[in-house]
């Protein structure tokens, strides 16, 4: 992992009932490093601490956001219990072999071939409710069928 520090010192005066020696006091900003993500090389900004938070949540390696989330998506969509780990170990070798492969022949067909391929996995995926609010049958049969159609409103349009 490469790393490039950056502070920015920032000066905060104290009320004016303390002495006058130590009315300012010099506060540094947080630091942040460049941090390159063990699985697909994509690098970003973090402080230290949150590298540190995600490397023990991904046993010592930092992943990018999007490679977080493609590991939670591989241990929901796995038929059976997956480790944290073992996720991470799949999506590392998916991206190795992605890298490796070089660009395709015909990237418009690729680009096609991919998108299928998301949504026949979103598809096969479990289904989550991402919000409690939103509406269900239960919901819609208490609070009644909403707006409903009497007749059409095209007779009214041409002939009036």
């Amino acid at each position: 992992m490469s790393a490039t520090m950056i502070s920015d010192p920032m000066v905060i005066s104290a009320p004016e009932t303390q002495p006058a020696a130590t009315s300012s006091i010099l506060v540094s900003q947080s630091e942040v490093e460049f941090a390159i993500c063990d699985c697909c090389g994509l690098s970003e900004e973090c402080t230290p601490a949150y590298i540190e938070r995600i490397r023990e949540r991904y046993h010592g390696k930092w992943v990018c956001g999007l490679c977080a989330e493609a590991v939670k998506d591989e241990i929901v969509r796995s038929e059976r219990l997956v480790s944290t780990e073992e996720a991470m170990t799949k999506h590392m070798n998916f991206c190795k072999k992605f890298n490796t492969s070089g660009p395709p022949p015909n990237p418009t067909v690729h680009l096609i071939s991919a998108m299928r391929q998301i949504l026949r996995r979103s598809l096969d995926s479990p289904r989550v409710r991402s919000t409690p609010s939103s509406p269900t049958k239960t919901n819609r049969e208490i609070r009644g069928s909403g707006l409903a159609r009497s007749e059409s409103c095209f007779s009214t349009l041409s002939g009036s």
